[in-house]
């Protein structure tokens, strides 16, 4: 018997590692899809024509992967996670590979939310498995690959994007996909075996159905309000009535199914409770950065816009680094509370930095300030998945994976909203101000001018536009800074449950046998 053991852990490193390979390329997916096609699309658009649909691509996408994120979750905890992880990259490979032989704007948008509904399944499926497979004190080590790939999609997406749609055509940005798909599935079906399930119970239909709804209505008030539509339109105000009364009946509901969706006794711990509201606030703080950081860089500093996700180096790297450092303290000590506590904090203060730039602000000292961002958001990227799946059942491994992806990318669709809301009113103002009538018609059409537009303007309306950015984007950072708070509040109060599984010199059961050997026998 421990020489089976032992056998079984000599293996375990070598199989872990391929299962980890093939599900970072699954993460790598996911994440790279909407930076490579955003750089793609002006070429799309040329080709396509549907400029005013254009928006619709982006959304389409969202929309389903959103809406089918909390789907994916609860289907694994249902039915298997090997099985359903496997179906999502499938429907999202058929839709990559659709989208890539569209041939109007209309079959663009289909395909995209064929796509998006894969998706909503493949980051869902990433953290769940790592869940099933590794213990949380042994899980911390593995986070600075998770940030890797995060700051490795965000730098390298615009640069493959515009690579791939130069030299092979725009349909690549969605053939790639395949090649990359079809080697993590053979990855998964070859080495990860987990338990198979089989429950008794049905889909909770209804409730996947009032959650449908309540999600796309709130994702299209915040894409929509205050460009589509005004904030006060009919329009908004009716998505607004029928998002609330949806979630409102969802909650109503998920007391009462048989299997629900999203089992409401997970919000009784206090911790998982505590980690969707930072996750939230993270998501809301790193996409509202990631837009108006680059825009800052080019509009003020003079930035060349070709590799735009290089100006973010600096929050990308030193994000990478803490999220390292966190997660082999976490793995040493099985101590956690101190990285929410310090990453809010730090993420608080940068923002708070980066709200202070103007128009005489180097590019080594808005580096500086962009590094301190990135430090606090090192320490919260992972933590607050690491802790939320550490505060619920194994059974309920998939609906909390799921949960806490949905409140980061509903963060990241309220960040963007109304940040950028704050945002273009500022630089309006600024513009009607310093420049007169001639500012007010310069961001008649958009608060947010490309490079080429910039450079036709006179010396007097660049000027202006360069402080209307520099007080738009101090605005949008300020706001960030306010909700940043939010998120060092609810980090005090989280309690420090020590984490299931043994570090590297302890024994799970004082028995002899370490974690990773009952982690190998189900791989």
């Amino acid at each position: 018997m421990a020489g089976a053991g032992t056998e079984t852990a000599a293996k375990q490193p070598k199989s872990v590692r391929v299962v980890l390979l093939a599900l970072m390329i699954t993460m790598m997916l996911a994440m790279l899809d909407n930076m490579i096609v955003g750089t793609a699309m002006p070429t799309i658009v040329g080709e396509l024509g549907g400029l005013e649909h254009l928006s619709w691509v982006v959304t389409a996408y969202t929309l389903a992967t959103a809406a089918s994120t909390p789907l994916w979750g609860k289907l694994g905890d249902m039915y298997g996670r090997k099985g359903v992880f496997m179906s999502s990259i499938v429907l999202f490979l058929i839709g990559s590979a659709l989208s890539g032989m569209a041939q109007d704007m209309g079959q663009l948008i289909g395909f995209r939310a064929v796509q998006g509904l894969g998706a909503g399944g493949l980051m869902v499926g990433v953290m769940a498995i790592i869940g099933d497979l590794i213990p949380p004190r042994e899980r911390g080590k593995y986070q600075g690959m998770m940030a890797g790939v995060m700051a490795l999609a965000m730098i390298g997406g615009p640069l493959v994007g515009g690579t791939i749609t130069d030299n092979w055509g725009w349909r690549w940005s969605f053939y790639i996909n395949l090649p990359l798909g079809i080697v993590a599935l053979l990855a998964i079906s070859a080495v990860l075996h987990l338990p198979k399930k089989r429950a008794q119970a049905r889909i909770d239909y209804l409730g996947a159905g009032l959650l449908t709804v309540g999600i796309t209505a709130i994702v299209l008030v915040t894409t929509w309000g205050g460009t589509e539509y005004a904030w006060t339109s009919a329009m908004i105000m009716e998505l607004i009535g029928i998002g609330v009364a949806a979630l409102v009946g969802f909650v109503f509901w998920q007391t009462k199914a048989a299997e629900p969706v999203v089992p409401l006794h997970i919000f009784r711990s206090r911790n998982f409770t505590l980690m969707s509201v930072i996750g939230f606030i993270v998501g809301f703080v790193m996409f509202g950065a990631t837009l108006f950081l680059p825009l800052y860089q080019q509009s003020v500093q003079g930035a060349s816009a070709t590799n735009s996700g290089l100006l973010l180096l600096p929050m990308l790297g030193a994000m990478l680094v803490t999220s390292m450092i966190a997660g082999r303290v976490t793995t040493n000590t099985g101590r956690y509370k101190v990285f929410p506590v310090v990453g809010s904090a730090l993420m608080v203060v940068g923002l708070y930095l980066l709200s202070a730039m103007d128009t005489d602000t180097s590019r080594l000292t808005s580096g500086v300030y962009m590094a301190v961002v990135g430090l606090g958001m090192g320490c919260l990227m992972q933590i607050t998945m690491l802790v939320a799946q550490n505060s619920v059942e194994m059974k309920d491994m998939g609906v909390a994976s799921s949960s806490t992806t949905l409140f980061r990318t509903l963060g990241s669709s309220f960040g963007v909203a109304i940040m950028g809301a704050l945002f273009n009113h500022r630089v309006q103002d600024v513009m009607a101000e310093r420049a007169g009538a001639l500012g007010s018609k310069v961001t008649e059409q958009s608060a947010q001018l490309d490079a080429a537009s910039l450079a036709k303007l006179p010396d007097a309306a660049r000027e202006a536009y360069q402080h209307a950015v520099s007080e738009g984007t101090h605005s949008a950072f300020l706001l960030g800074a306010v909700v940043a708070v939010v998120a060092l509040v609810a980090a005090v109060f989280v309690k420090e449950v020590p984490l299931k599984g043994a570090g590297p010199k302890e024994d799970a059961d004082g028995d002899g046998t370490a974690p990773k050997v009952q982690v190998a026998e189900t791989v």
